[in-house]
């Protein structure tokens, strides 16, 4: 009898055996499958609908809780259907309810008078400043400035604020000022504002493996973008100040105060201060932006990125910290423990501490979830329930999910995921061991133990390693080499030196300074670790079986098995690891015109070799298109700058900086065999691409590649600088365009062929349609860049006549200034029956020449619900005059 009662005692604390957890397993499963299927939809159902299914999903699962069928496969099926169908529905709710806060797009491009107050710490951008408002009334601004009617827009927008004299986004690079903030006021959180703004929807480039822009703020619940417009009859105006947001005002007080102390301005290497500032601001108050560029290049070469700004780690040994120090001081005092037990206390004394570290770093998604997972964590240690590690990894998962759906496309939530379940399913049980170790000299133990720790910490690290690194090829296509040699240094140093020194630094300033002094020595011995050749192995993107079965194959290596079983593991790598994309067949080539905003970026592929026109425009000081899209895209695509995968031609076909701003990033990282174009010395050596291998661009200039023929049209002997020529040679724009035509070899009579013309225009067009009128089939072309992005001097009706394309695709950006294309041009394209398709619309443009027919956009081969869906009139409307560039509206995209 006791020891049935016994017996009962240890089942209540312990739980089922682990055939019992199959029905909740089954349940937390389904949640999961639910708000994945809802996270793959292209458009929404309507908020009843979802709430029907939840309602469905819920009653079910209370039936099927106290239900035993005939069979348990039944049972387990139907709560998991019943479970899918409550998360599907509560995400669908979600998500339906922020779309009905998004811009009308009768707002876009409109003179608005807006009041908000500022909700987050302002960031400095090259010539102004951005910022996060919590919008309150709104109206529009009538004629001579008059209060117009009331207009709603989003909760929530993204503003930059830029100086009246800023040139930054003239189209050329801009000069940095003494003062990015000169003329501008002192933006704080707290402040209430009223505003003259003019807002748009949030519009990112879409590309293949790109950065997902939309998504990102749809994730940040930002649901329009804008900037504050100057010379209005009622300009800003501060309304007042301290309007809650104190954290976000001490976390600016931080940050101000870490820079004025680490890289005050005018000082000698104010650069590198500023840089290694940038770093601690990031360990300090999570502003992952204040890092510079070329460091962030380092820290993912290395594979420490993760470090470098406040992380899950960072949270979880911050709370650990907190937890054991409250635990010291409670068990201070007797009537305390008798009161409350100390390890329940010290364990959510930890949970609170990391909450409000947390909170002060700005209460990004990733902190949300780590301190979420610590709450799901706490409440079952303190239940006493000791569930299997798999039950307690499940259900944090699944708690993170419901309380933020979006979670499941965040890499760094399968990440972290995923490392924290091979940690458990890969322990031996080696600390056990340990601690029963028979006692002996404090010595001695204290060397065993350190000895052990360090052991644990090796294995630990590698099995970390080994088991994401196909997770690691899978989401961003790279690999460190050296990564695991960076983490063993930079994990222990960062956690336990440099981070704790910057936290304390603000009680104590002068600690920051020691921070910085910490952080330089391993600054150096990363770059130093950047700098070795093939640090990082850059692979192509993998299809989702290959990078799936990769997945399971580095899990199976890592798992308590023995090692001739753990080996299986390893031929399930192979395929991620060498898989080659398709190339087209000999003869024929495939081209894809990246969405890269208003430039033009194309890159073309044959059998064997790679070409890119152009590399996309400049953002902005220290953003262009090559980092942020081209070169991502084309390593994907199996070009990494190595011998077997190098590119083979950068054509860049005249030096405007919507075509070549992106051109130095280009060079550095993918080091194309040649570089062709009409660019003059000084031209090249603006771009930082002098040492380039160079050879000027000229007409009847030919190759063949793989069966491909390729031929220069433009520009002639004229053109380039002959004494009878009109046009001086003192610079090469629009008019000494490289024109290039690709023509694949002949398939069932008809040689498919792609005409790249640059930004040539009316006089270029009449004399390219003149030089070859005696041989009509040059110019003929399936495909056709818009010429000049659209514009109205350019796409001439004797230039369409001529090329007869079936295709022309214009890549601009959302809004642009110019009005591209005109529409004008796009009623000319209508009535000659030639299809117009706009990368604003389209995403990447995707056409091969063995299927001269089909034409596919990236937007529609994989349309989602929180994707913006531009209006089509919204290029021509007219009511738009932004003074500024798409990169003025989308600084945070990457």
């Amino acid at each position: 009898m006791e020891t049935s009662s016994c017996k009962r005692a240890v089942q209540r604390s312990v739980g089922p055996g682990w055939a019992g957890y199959w029905r909740p397993a089954a349940w937390l499963w389904g949640i999961l499958a639910g708000t994945a299927l809802q996270l793959q939809q292209a458009s929404l159902a309507p908020v009843w609908q979802y709430a029907a299914l939840a309602l469905l999903g819920a009653v079910a699962s209370l039936l099927l809780s106290r239900w035993r069928g005939p069979l348990p496969w039944l049972d387990r099926a139907l709560c998991c259907l019943a479970a899918a169908a409550l998360a599907l529905g509560l995400a669908g709710m979600r998500a339906a309810h922020q779309a009905q806060k998004q811009l009308l797009p009768a707002l876009e491009g409109l003179d608005l008078q807006v009041e908000g107050v500022i909700v987050a710490m302002p960031l400095p951008i090259t010539g102004g400043q951005r910022f996060r408002l919590k919008t309150g009334q709104a109206w529009q601004v009538g004629q001579g400035g008059q209060k117009g009617a009331p207009v709603a827009v989003p909760p929530v927008i993204d503003l930059s604020w830029y100086r009246a004299d800023d040139r930054a986004f003239s189209g050329v690079a801009p000069e940095p000022p003494a003062s990015a903030e000169a003329d501008l006021p002192l933006l704080q959180a707290g402040q209430r504002w009223r505003l003259p703004l003019r807002l748009r929807a949030p519009h990112g480039s879409l590309n293949p493996h790109g950065f997902d822009y939309e998504m990102w703020m749809w994730e940040q619940g930002v649901q329009a973008t804008g900037y504050v417009r100057h010379g209005q009859a009622q300009g800003p105006q501060l309304l007042a100040s301290g309007q809650g947001h104190v954290v976000e005002r001490w976390r600016q007080a931080v940050r101000d105060a870490m820079v004025q102390r680490l890289a005050p301005p005018g000082q000698a290497q104010a650069a590198e201060q500023a840089r290694i500032a940038g770093v601690l601001v990031a360990l300090v108050t999570g502003e992952q932006r204040a890092i510079d560029r070329e460091d962030w290049r380092v820290f993912r070469t290395t594979g420490v990125a993760h470090l470098m700004a406040i992380s899950g780690l960072h949270i979880t040994l911050f709370a650990w910290v907190a937890a054991a120090l409250i635990r010291m001081a409670w068990r201070r005092s007797p009537a305390l423990c008798l009161w409350l037990p100390a390890p329940h206390v010290a364990l959510w004394g930890g949970v609170l501490c990391a909450g409000l570290y947390a909170l002060f770093s700005g209460w990004g998604i990733p902190a949300q979830r780590t301190v979420l997972m610590l709450v799901v964590v706490a409440a079952l240690a303190s239940t006493g329930r000791q569930w299997p590690w798999h039950m307690r990894w499940l259900l944090t998962c699944v708690c993170v999910v419901l309380a933020q759906p979006m979670a499941l496309l965040q890499a760094g939530f399968w990440l972290s995921f995923l490392a924290v379940g091979i940690l458990f399913a890969s322990d031996r049980g080696g600390s056990s061991r340990s601690a029963a170790l028979p006692e002996q000299g404090r010595a001695q133990r204290g060397l065993r133990g350190a000895c052990a720790a360090a052991a644990k910490l090796l294995r630990e690290q590698w099995v970390v390693t080994l088991a994401i690194t196909p997770l690691s090829l899978l989401l961003f296509g790279q690999v460190s080499l050296v990564g695991f040699v960076a983490n063993l240094l930079a994990i222990p140093w960062v956690t336990w030196v440099v981070t704790p020194l910057a936290l304390l630094g603000a009680v104590l300033p002068p600690l920051w300074t020691a921070a910085a002094w910490a952080l330089q020595p391993l600054m150096v011995a990363l770059q130093w670790l950047a700098s070795w050749p093939h640090a990082a192995l850059w692979l192509a993107a993998a299809p989702g079986w290959a990078a799936f079965v990769a997945v399971l194959g580095g899990i199976w290596l890592v798992l308590p098995w023995p090692w001739r079983l753990r080996l299986l593991g390893l031929p399930c790598l192979l395929p991620a690891l060498f898989w080659q994309p398709l190339r087209p067949p000999h003869g024929q080539f495939a081209l894809w015109a990246l969405d890269v905003g208003q430039g033009q970026a194309v890159v073309v592929q044959t059998a064997r070799h790679s070409l890119l026109y152009d590399a996309g425009p400049l953002y902005g000081s220290g953003s262009n298109a090559g980092d942020r899209v081209v070169v991502p895209a084309m390593r994907a695509m199996g070009v990494r700058g190595l011998d077997s995968g190098r590119l083979d031609l950068l054509v860049l076909s005249h030096a405007h900086v919507d075509h070549t701003g992106g051109a130095q990033a280009v060079v550095e990282q993918l080091q194309p065999v040649g570089v062709l174009g009409s660019l003059l010395p000084y031209e090249r050596q603006r771009l930082g691409i002098a040492e380039a291998p160079w050879q000027d661009c000229a007409a009847s200039q030919t190759w063949t590649w793989d069966g491909v023929h390729f031929s220069v049209l433009f520009p002639g002997a004229q053109e380039l600088g002959a004494t009878d020529s009109s046009i001086p040679r003192d610079s090469s724009g629009n008019a000494h365009s490289c024109v290039l035509r690709i023509e694949a070899a002949a398939r069932g009579g008809h040689a498919a062929s792609a005409l790249l013309p640059g930004d040539i225009e009316r006089a270029q067009e009449g004399a390219l349609v003149q030089r070859y009128a005696g041989e009509p089939s040059v110019l003929r072309a399936d495909l056709m860049l818009a010429p000049h992005h659209g514009s109205n001097t350019s796409s001439t009706r004797p230039l369409l006549e001529a090329v007869l394309p079936r295709w022309v695709v214009a890549q601009t950006g959302y809004r642009n200034r110019f009005r591209h294309p005109a529409a004008r041009v796009q009623q000319r394209y209508q009535e000659m029956q030639i299809v117009l398709r706009n990368t604003v619309h389209c995403g990447a443009a995707h056409w091969r020449s063995d299927q001269p027919q089909t034409l596919l956009c990236e937007r529609q081969k994989r349309p989602r619900y929180w994707r913006h869906q531009a209006a089509q009139q919204g290029q021509t409307s007219g009511i738009l005059d932004i003074n500024k560039t798409n990169q003025a509206l989308i600084l945070d995209e990457g």
